[in-house]
């Protein structure tokens, strides 16, 4: 049942990878066709559209959350106590421990907040106050914006169990059945 489980999470973790692989492209274009934009209107036509700016600022921001979460699952993010990799199993352990323990401290209040404000009053949540701001130049809220980071943490607390759960962080272990 363990077995069944792990592969359940380590599928799970992948398959949002690949969603987030899409969603981050998908960013990184809209941002240089906004920026492509804005630059050839304003020195070709000397009138460039006032939303280019404020798209290509947010699809950066989604780029940026999105992207980091990739990094988190390839491990390109900054890593501590990267020595142990070849120390005793114990000691790699011990360092998985501390690592997820970092991440979670970082992590889970910020989503946290992003739902409930200060005293967890929901009122004056990171969201709900997004929920109540308008772009300047988009007629959106900006919530479409900040929903990217509650996303981007919920993300890499999946990856981080798929790393509890065999995602190579020691490949010593066996892959799961």
């Amino acid at each position: 049942m363990t077995g069944k489980i792990q592969t359940t999470v380590l599928r799970i973790s992948g398959a949002i990878d690949v969603v987030a692989s899409i969603i981050t492209s998908f960013a990184i274009i809209v941002l240089v066709a906004a920026v492509l934009l804005q630059v050839v209107a304003r020195y070709i036509f000397q009138q460039p559209p006032p939303y280019t700016e404020e798209l290509a600022r947010y699809a950066m921001i989604w780029a940026g959350l999105i992207g980091a979460s990739m990094a988190f699952k390839r491990r390109f993010d900054p890593a501590l106590m990267n020595g142990v990799k070849n120390g005793p199993p114990w000691m790699q352990v011990a360092a998985e421990i501390i690592r997820s323990a970092v991440v979670l401290t970082y992590l889970v209040p910020i989503l946290i907040y992003s739902f409930y404000g200060p005293g967890l009053n929901p009122a004056r949540s990171f969201l709900l106050r997004h929920s109540k701001t308008m772009a300047e130049a988009l007629p959106v809220t900006t919530v479409w914006v900040a929903i990217a980071v509650p996303l981007m943490i919920l993300i890499i607390l999946v990856h981080l169990l798929a790393r509890w759960c065999g995602d190579g962080w020691d490949t010593r272990r066996a892959a799961p059945d």
